[in-house]
This record gives structure tokens, sequence and C-alpha cells, in this order.
């Protein structure tokens, strides 16, 4: 080519490199920077002059037409704004044909994932089936970690709500002796959920209490004739203080309705 024997070779090249049409050589044996081989030694055979692919077929070009590519470009685009239906059309190039394939393919799996967090959501969120979770088939590497990340996040978010249902199960059947653990799974629960879990137990814990001081009033005045027995339960306030007057306002009427009649029975003894 430095004698410029290369019948044009350079010049060619220079054109396809301008030219905004993409071409593909695939050759094998096939000596591209000239077409007759003389545009060096004149050996013929000088492989440090040739640019060969591993390919065994006759040299050819395959242009890449610049509609495919914007079809390409504009299914990305799609696709990066939300929308995951659109796909790449089948095109005749085949290098455009692969290329497409595999747009398709992470387009598809965005949309499977979008649709398996939407039935999730669903059902754990609206429906209350809170044993439901996220799977994807065929899904590897961050695909899976974001698969198993959210199932994470609802098995976090289940286990205080589970917590909270099993012990105000409990106190509905008359089980004051279930508290809610702060601890799940060796972690001790933090922010909201440690909120909730302290709420809860010191529900159960006043609930319990009252309970308890109630019945020892209700023993000492009408079982063992006690009279003047009052119920002191700690810390209540709101509706536990006001049912808690009420039951010391009853013990004190029946101390006092008791103290009467067994006046009025000695003096008429």
């Amino acid at each position: 080519m430095s004698n410029g024997s290369g019948n044009g070779g350079g010049s060619e090249l220079s054109k396809h490199h301008g030219d905004s049409t993409l071409l593909m050589e695939a050759a094998s044996g096939t000596d591209v920077g000239g077409s007759n081989g003389s545009g060096g030694n004149g050996d013929g055979g000088g492989s440090n002059r040739r640019w060969r692919v591993g390919r065994s077929e006759a040299t050819r070009r395959v242009p890449v037409r610049r509609v495919d590519l914007d079809e390409v470009v504009q299914v990305l685009n799609r696709a990066r704004s939300g929308d995951f239906a659109a796909r790449v059309p089948v095109a005749s190039d085949p290098v455009m044909v692969e290329l497409g394939m595999r747009v398709n393919d992470l387009v598809a799996m965005n949309e499977r994932m979008q649709n398996e967090l939407e039935r999730v959501g669903r059902a754990v969120g609206q429906e209350g089936r809170i044993n439901e979770r996220a799977a994807l088939s065929g899904a590897g590497g961050g695909w899976q970690s974001s698969v198993e990340a959210v199932n994470g996040l609802v098995d976090d978010l289940m286990r205080p709500t589970t917590e909270v249902a099993r012990v105000l199960d409990a106190v509905a059947k008359g089980d004051l002796t279930r508290k809610m653990a702060l601890t799940i799974e060796g972690q001790p629960v933090k922010g909201e959920y440690l909120r909730i879990g302290t709420t809860v137990n010191e529900m159960v814990d006043q609930l319990s209490s009252f309970t308890d001081e109630v019945t020892r009033v209700a023993r000492e005045v009408g079982t063992e004739g006690r009279l003047g027995g009052q119920a002191d339960v700690r810390g209540v306030s709101g509706t536990w203080k006001d049912l808690t007057d009420n039951v010391n306002f009853m013990a004190s009427n029946l101390t006092t309705q008791v103290r009467g009649i067994a006046k009025v029975v000695t003096a008429v003894a």
C-alpha cells in the first residue's frame, strides 16, 4: 500500500469509515486491505497485512440500517421511562436480530418483575394473604437479589404483625399472660415495631392489673366479708382510671349498705 499499488484499498476503507451506514466484515482467509493482494511485497501470503475474521464463509458486508438502531433506542427510552410493553421488531440483519432479542429479554424481565411486585403487593397489602411471596423464574444475579430483598421486606413486616395478632387473640380469649416479643429471631425490634410492641405489652399489663384488682376487691368484699376494700391500679389513666373509680365506688356503696343493714339488725335485736 505504501507504493500506491493497492488499487485504492486505503480510499475504500476511508470511504466506509466516513459513511453513516455501519458495515460488518466477515471473512476467512481474505485480504481486506487490497482486492488483489498486490499492495505490499506481492507475495499474496503476508498475514501481517491481512485482517481475518474467524468464520468460514466468504467476505460479506451487512448494512445496519439507521431505522433499526432507532427502534432499539426508542424501546430503551420507553423502558427507562417505565414502559415495559415495548419490544424491538425483528430485523433482517443478523446482528440487529441478536441485539433486538437481548434488548427484548431485558425489557421483558423488567416487565415480569413489575407484574410480580404488583401481585405480591396486592396479595399481602390488600387481600391479607401474608404468606404470599415474590418469585421470578430464571432470575439470577441482581434480579434474584431484588426478589429476595422484597421477600425479606415482607417477612420483616409480617413478623411484628403476626406477634400483635397472637397477643390480641390471647387477650380476647381471657389469657392475659401473653406478651409481644421484643426480639424476633435473636434481633431486637426497632423503631415503629418497638413502639407498637411496647404499647401492646403495656395494654396487656394494665388490663391484667385491673383484672387482678377487681378480682381481689370482689373476693374481699363479696366472699370474705372484709368491707372497705378498694382497687388500686397504678399508672392508669383515662378509661382505665374511670373503670377503677367505678369499681371502688360500687365497693364503697356496698360496704355502706351492708354496714347500715348491720346497724338496723343490731338495733332490732
